[in-house]
């Protein structure tokens, strides 16, 4: 019951976080936690020195955005703290790209708050054996 309790309110710190983002479409927000510790954060966004700007002028996604779950690996990969073993909460779920860099970065449980419509990244993470749940906090 108790890592309910802390399994909700770091997701509802991952959607805190994902205000953030400058993104229009879609503002998502994830944290890695090892130990009860929050180690990185992320939200999606443009790379660093690149203009807070996600979309073009048509409302498409640029292809260099990062996904919030890619920016809090990577920012880990640059601290002195590893990520293997744990805990990714994100505002929503994973894709395939993504779910590799989970994958690979040591993850072994993601808790998520809403299923994306494609699912591949989730189905990945399954076969690799992480630990998948989806726990709905928000209405939207």
């Amino acid at each position: 019951m108790k890592d309910k309790k802390f399994d909700k309110s770091y997701l509802e710190m991952a959607h805190v976080w994902a205000k953030n983002s400058y993104c229009i479409r879609r503002q998502v927000g994830a944290l890695i936690v090892k130990d009860r510790m929050i180690i990185s954060d992320g939200y999606n966004g443009t790379p660093s020195g690149f203009e807070n700007i996600c979309e073009d002028d048509a409302g498409i996604t640029k292809s260099y955005v990062l996904h919030a779950e890619a920016n809090a690996i990577t920012k880990v990969a640059k601290s002195n703290n590893s990520s293997e073993g744990a805990t990714l909460y994100i505002t929503d779920s994973p894709c395939i790209e993504c779910a590799k860099l989970i994958i690979q970065a040591g993850i072994k449980r993601v808790v998520f708050d809403r299923k994306y419509r494609i699912t591949e990244g989730l189905d990945l993470l399954e076969r690799a054996g992480i630990e998948l749940e989806e726990l709905q906090i928000s209405t939207k």
